[in-house]
């Protein structure tokens, strides 16, 4: 099978099954969500989303996180992974936006990235669930799921170089969903131990499922 005719199954199986995803974070505009993605590096999207309410009721906006400390943030974090080098990245962050963008989050990628704590994948989710940009940010789901899928080439051993090959079959308007789609599957069904692929819809182009699957449910 062709890459361009899985790409074709996986866009069509979604599209048409889950055609709105949506980011499991919590937030209510940009600033949030920047914060909450910062926060989500190696944690839990529940775990981010049980922290984030006193954190945004303590600071609403950019200016009042800049004006505050890592020591005062760090208060607010301690339960999230790294929290030490994330409140510093927070106060960084939020004092960058008032003093260079206005407190307005920036839509471009190169912009987002000058933020502290801010790397291309935190990037890429803004740019994609804010500003509908086609913009595929690589997390070790995407990763996993593209490579499993056969959707990328084995070749493909870094975040950027699957994000390169992805963005090539994908059509533009479609990348900010796919990057949900593959984010969900591999957070649900798609996991990295014990994967769940007799229930999984996409087995019938998945790489994984043919080499490692297929060949013991037929012998059972």
């Amino acid at each position: 099978m062709q890459r361009q005719e899985r790409f074709n199954l996986f866009l069509n199986y979604f599209t048409q099954n889950f055609p709105e995803p949506e980011t499991e974070l919590h937030y209510s505009n940009p600033y949030e969500l920047l914060v909450s993605v910062i926060l989500s590096a190696q944690c839990t999207d529940k775990r981010v989303n049980i922290v984030t309410p006193p954190l945004f009721e303590r600071f609403p906006d950019p200016e009042s996180l800049a004006a505050s400390n890592a020591e005062e943030v760090f208060t607010y974090i301690r339960s999230i992974s790294y929290p030490n080098n994330k409140s510093k990245h927070l106060v960084g962050m939020a004092r960058m936006l008032v003093e260079q963008f206005a407190s307005e989050v920036p839509a471009s990628v190169d912009d987002l990235q000058k933020l502290p704590g801010v790397g291309r994948k935190t990037a890429n989710v803004i740019a994609s669930v804010i500003f509908n940009q086609p913009a595929m940010a690589v997390d070790t789901h995407v990763f996993r799921v593209s490579h499993r899928l056969g959707l990328v080439p084995a070749t493909a051993t870094t975040p950027l170089a699957v994000e390169r090959e992805l963005v090539k079959y994908i059509p533009s308007e479609l990348v900010h969903k796919a990057h949900h789609w593959l984010i969900l599957h591999g957070r649900y069904i798609c996991v990295a131990r014990s994967p769940k692929c007799l229930q999984c819809p996409l087995t019938g182009f998945c790489k994984f499922f043919e080499k490692n699957v297929k060949i013991n449910v037929l012998h059972l």
